[in-house]
């Protein structure tokens, strides 16, 4: 999980939300991917979905069987269908996801009968820093937006 912090490092500092991810297959790092959806104007480039992409790439196929993925949030639903189909063996995820987290928090996609592939899934891990440093940095971002809106409407009066 620490690498995974660290790939969020990467997104923080490109100004997008600190989601970072890893795909480890037999004790090696094979891919690595960060959130970058508004910087990349992709909507699709979310950290899970990057590090599947370069692990693909690096082992020449979709297919990941016998991978784990390590991401610092509970993936999404549009996440949780890429690591069906890329036949991930284990998903370890840091903190949950209230709003739009799809393994635990909201619908247990992974779970479903009808879903084709099973992933077995360890959420918690670090999830205190990983809940910490998403927090953080909507903490930082509201602050700027408020000094923003306080100096516009400065300058307009």
């Amino acid at each position: 999980m620490r690498e995974a912090l660290s790939m969020a490092d990467n997104a923080e500092a490109a100004g997008e939300v600190p989601v970072g991810a890893i795909v480890v297959l037999d004790g090696r790092v094979i891919g690595r991917g960060w959130n970058h959806p508004i910087s990349g104007q992709d909507p699709t480039a979310h950290a899970e979905i990057m590090a599947l992409r370069d692990a693909a790439a690096t082992v020449g196929n979709y297919r990941l069987v016998g991978a784990d993925l390590y991401v610092t949030i509970e993936p999404c639903t549009m996440c949780s269908g890429a690591i069906v189909h890329a036949r991930i063996r284990r998903l370890v995820y840091g903190a949950s996801e209230p709003k739009s987290g799809a393994v635990v928090s909201n619908g247990q996609l992974l779970q479903q009968d009808w879903m084709n592939h099973r992933v077995e899934v360890v959420g918690g891990v670090e999830a205190g820093r990983c809940s910490e440093r998403i927090s953080a940095f909507f903490r930082r971002r509201r602050a700027q937006q408020k000094a923003q809106k306080r100096q516009r409407d400065g300058d307009a009066s």
